[in-house]
C-alpha cells in the first residue's frame, strides 16, 4: 500500500474527477494546483466523504490529476498501438482467501482468474479486456511488471493501480518506449480495493 493513508472515493461522483482535470488544465496548474484544489475539495466535500485531512486529500487529488493528464497526453499514441496488455491489481479480487479460486503462476508472473465470482471486479475486467484482444495479468505487486514487459513485446499497456504505483509504472513504460493508459483505484488498501469498471471500459 504505497500511500501512508487509506481512501475510498467510491461515493464521489465521476463528475468530480472530470472537474478536477478540467480546472487544472484551464488554469495551467498541472502538478501545481494548490489553492484551486483546496477549493475543489471544499466544493465536493471530499474531506467529509473520505475522512482524509486536507494535506492527504491534496496529495491524492494531485496524483489523480497527474493520472488524467498523462492519459490525455498519451491517448492518441496509445490508440495507434496493436499489441496490448492490461495489468490488474490482485487486491481488487472479491476474495483474498481460499474462496478465490485463482492460481498464481510465478513463471508469468500472474494470477490466473478462475471466474469463481460473477461480481468480482478483477474477473469482470479480465473478460472485458480479453474480448478486445488484450493479454491480462493479475499482479501481486509492481515488482512483477518489469519481468512481464521484458518477456513480451507490448506496444500499449493499461494499468490499474493507486497513484504512486501508476507513477512508478509510468516511468518504466517511458524507459521502454511503451505507450500507457491508467485507471486509478477509487479505494485503496491491502485488500478489497476498487476501481471504476466504466472508466476501464472507456480506456480499453
Amino acid at each position: 500500500m504505497p500511500y501512508r493513508f487509506t481512501f475510498d472515493l467510491s461515493r464521489i461522483s465521476r463528475f468530480f474527477f472530470t472537474e478536477v482535470t478540467r480546472a487544472a488544465y484551464e488554469r495551467g496548474m498541472h502538478r501545481r494546483v494548490g489553492k484551486t484544489v483546496q477549493e475543489i475539495i471544499g466544493k465536493f466535500k471530499i474531506q467529509e466523504a473520505t475522512g482524509l485531512n486536507l494535506s492527504d486529500a491534496v496529495a491524492l487529488l494531485e496524483d489523480l490529476i497527474d493520472v488524467q493528464a498523462r492519459n490525455l497526453i498519451e491517448r492518441e499514441r496509445f490508440i495507434q498501438t496493436k499489441r496490448r496488455a492490461l495489468l490488474l491489481p490482485h487486491c481488487s479480487r472479491k476474495f483474498m482467501d481460499n474462496r478465490c479460486k485463482a492460481s498464481f503462476d510465478p513463471k508469468i508472473p500472474s494470477y490466473l482468474c478462475a471466474h469463481c465470482s460473477p461480481d468480482c471486479q478483477v474477473g469482470k475486467a479480465e473478460l472485458l479486456a480479453k474480448k478486445k484482444g488484450y493479454d491480462v495479468y493479475i499482479l501481486p505487486g509492481g515488482s512483477c511488471i518489469p519481468k512481464i514487459l521484458n518477456a513480451n513485446h507490448y506496444e500499449g499497456i493499461i494499468g490499474v493501480a493507486c497513484g504512486e504505483e501508476i507513477r512508478t509504472g509510468g516511468e518504466a513504460l517511458k524507459a521502454m518506449n511503451i505507450s500507457g493508459q491508467t485507471v486509478p483505484l477509487i479505494k485503496n488498501g491491502c485488500a478489497n480495493t476498487a476501481f471504476n469498471i466504466e472508466s476501464l471500459s472507456k480506456i480499453l
